[in-house]
Parts: C-alpha cells; structure tokens; sequence
C-alpha cells in the first residue's frame, strides 16, 4: 500500500528529528531543491542536510510538533514547531509554514518560512 504525502512528510522530519541523514534523504528525488526564507534562494537538498548535520553538534534535541497539514494534487502544506534544546542547555522554537512538493510518491520540493524564538528560562 501506498503511503500518504503526510506519512512521508513526517517519516522525513522524524529521521532529521533522528539524525537519520541517509534515510531522509531517501525519501527525496534525486533532484530535490530546498528553499529557506533566509534569502539564500535554493539549495539542492543534499546541501540543505549537509547544513544539518553541521549545525546538529551543539543541539542536544529536536522534536517537530506538527500542528496542521492541508494536502493537494502536487503536495502538502504544514504548519510545525520544532522544539530545540542546544547542547549548553538553551532552548528554543521554531515557527515554520512548510510546503512539500513531491513527485513519483518521494519530496521533490520544501520550501520553508521560518522565524526561531529563543525560549526565556523561568525564574
């Protein structure tokens, strides 16, 4: 049985979440494009996980909360929170809208808008 664009989309998030690279990036086409509201434009995917895998030493944890998904035709769009907390015990979260393409049932597209709060400590 076929699995759902929302079954791969969370597949792909929960091994990133695992620091799973290979098996995220098996989800993906070959020719897979990232965009980030960074202004950096787009990137191929195995730059966007490269990315990842570099920044991923100072995060203890990562859990993506998804909140809401609408599917369509081409893709998926979702609404998450990724909850960080760094290696020195800082936390943060990340508000993000993200638009997954796919093509023949892998991500072929995911463009991402997202703004990062840091997480103020309670007295």
């Amino acid at each position: 049985m076929a699995r759902t664009k929302a079954q791969i989309a969370a597949s792909y998030l929960r091994h990133l979440e695992n620091r799973e690279w290979a098996q995220a990036r098996a989800l993906c086409t070959a020719g897979a494009t990232v965009w980030h509201s960074d202004g950096t434009g787009d990137s191929p995917i195995d730059q966007n996980i490269d990315g990842m895998k570099e920044q991923i030493g100072s995060i203890a944890s990562m859990r993506y909360e998804i909140i809401r998904r609408v599917s369509d035709a081409g893709g998926l769009f979702q609404q998450h929170v990724v909850h960080v907390e760094t290696a020195d015990g800082g936390r943060a979260i990340v508000h993000a809208a993200v638009y997954f393409g796919f093509e023949g049932g892998l991500v072929s597209r995911i463009e991402e808008y997202a703004n990062a709060v840091p997480v103020t400590p309670a007295p």
